[in-house]
């Protein structure tokens, strides 16, 4: 195995286990406190933690990764995260979780950015789709598993948080393998007005690719975030729960590699047209069956398969209509539409669970998905794609 395999490997593996943190984090918060009494908007509130973290770090990023490279800002991000969850069984408080939880969301945006940005930078174009959709793929399969942990709660709270720091670090150590490498450096950083420039050209040439970010975070936060309470007060068992975020985790995980593919043959943005379509009417369908259980297993797993891959397809066309330059920048706006996505939906919909006891809760994420369907079908096509004269 070359160096660029093996280095490759190594990221999408500490993917993996941040995946599997988040995973596990988000329904077994959310189940420890609804057994708590606490309410579920609170509850929601206490989830956004995560997704502050990635906001209020994201200005400040971009610096350090050029200036140190993608080593030194994925290890402090990943150890961040190891020492966070340790401390998760130290202090059973509301604040005090919101705060690890933020300060996971900053080692975690730390991990993903220098991670995906590092990937994007040495893949070939013919090859970026199926890098990333194995990055998003590792990420699923780790995501998949995590919300596995939420039954231990029954044997000891502080279990699932012990085994997924002890799993976090020994990812970590493996970074300590990889030789740093740097990004283009062709274009001025230590300007706040230059930054800002650099974010609002970043936009102009792909906001519309930070729509499937953004809305995956929306998904994923408040799939994982409210569903459980959902779930709980419609009568499922907490191993139903976890069952059915499996199903969906398990669906992105089958279908991430032949999307990625896909998207490389026949193009970013038709893939991405279907997939946000079939997603919208899976979760109506969700809507109109989850009287019962095997119905809506077979739902989230169609759902999954489809919308669970929407996050990379969305990295790799932002790709697609960057210049090379941009693409840390470009990588750094996929993450803050991801966690602003992510930021809205456990108190959105724990507000919608909360006022609107009458009406399914997966309507709210099959709106989303059709008006992000609409957009990337409306504009998509008429990005100002520039003059590509690098090699890849």
């Amino acid at each position: 195995m070359n160096k660029v395999t093996m280095r490759f490997w190594i990221l999408i593996s500490i993917v993996a286990i941040s995946g599997f943190s988040q995973g596990m984090l988000l329904p077994l918060i959310a189940i420890i406190f609804e057994n708590d009494g606490i309410s579920s908007s609170l509850n929601g509130l206490n989830a956004t933690g995560l997704y502050i973290g990635i906001l209020l770090i994201s200005p400040f990023m971009e610096y350090p990764l050029r200036k140190y490279g993608y080593k030194p800002v994925i290890i402090l991000g990943g150890l961040l995260v190891v020492l966070s969850l340790i401390l998760f069984p130290v202090w059973k408080s509301f604040w005090f979780w919101f705060i690890l939880r933020l300060l996971i969301g900053i080692g975690d945006h730390a991990l993903h950015f220098g991670t995906q940005t590092w990937i994007t930078t040495f893949s070939p174009e013919n090859r970026r789709g199926r890098n990333i959709s194995l990055y998003g793929l590792f990420f699923g399969v780790g995501f998949a598993v995590g919300p596995l942990m939420a039954p231990l709660v029954k044997i000891n709270e502080t279990l699932p948080f012990i085994i997924s720091s002890i799993l976090c670090l020994i990812a970590w150590l493996f970074l300590f393998t990889l030789k740093n490498d740097y990004p283009e450096q062709s274009i001025e950083i230590n300007s706040f007005k230059e930054t800002m420039k650099r974010f609002s050209k970043a936009s102009k040439y792909g906001w519309v690719a930070f729509l499937p970010a953004l809305g995956y975070g929306f998904l994923e936060a408040s799939l994982n975030g409210s569903f459980p309470i959902y779930g709980l007060r419609i009568g499922l068992e907490v191993s139903n729960v976890s069952l059915l975020l499996t199903s969906f985790a398990i669906g992105g995980i089958a279908f991430q590699l032949p999307l990625g593919m896909m998207s490389d043959k026949y193009g970013r943005r038709n893939i991405l047209m279907g997939v946000l379509f079939i997603g919208f009417l899976s979760f109506v369908a969700a809507s109109l069956l989850e009287e019962s259980v095997l119905a809506l297993t077979v739902c989230l797993f169609i759902a999954g398969m489809v919308v669970g891959s929407t996050f990379s397809l969305g990295i790799t066309y932002m790709t697609d209509l960057m210049p090379k330059n941009l693409l840390p920048t470009g990588n750094l706006l996929c993450g803050v539409a991801f966690s602003v996505g992510s930021l809205i939906g456990p108190y959105i919909g724990g507000l919608f669970i909360q006022f609107f006891k009458s009406v399914s809760f997966f309507n709210i994420i099959s709106v989303m998905l059709l008006l992000i369907f609409l957009a990337v079908t409306v504009f998509g096509d008429k990005q100002p794609v520039y003059e590509k004269s690098q090699s890849f």
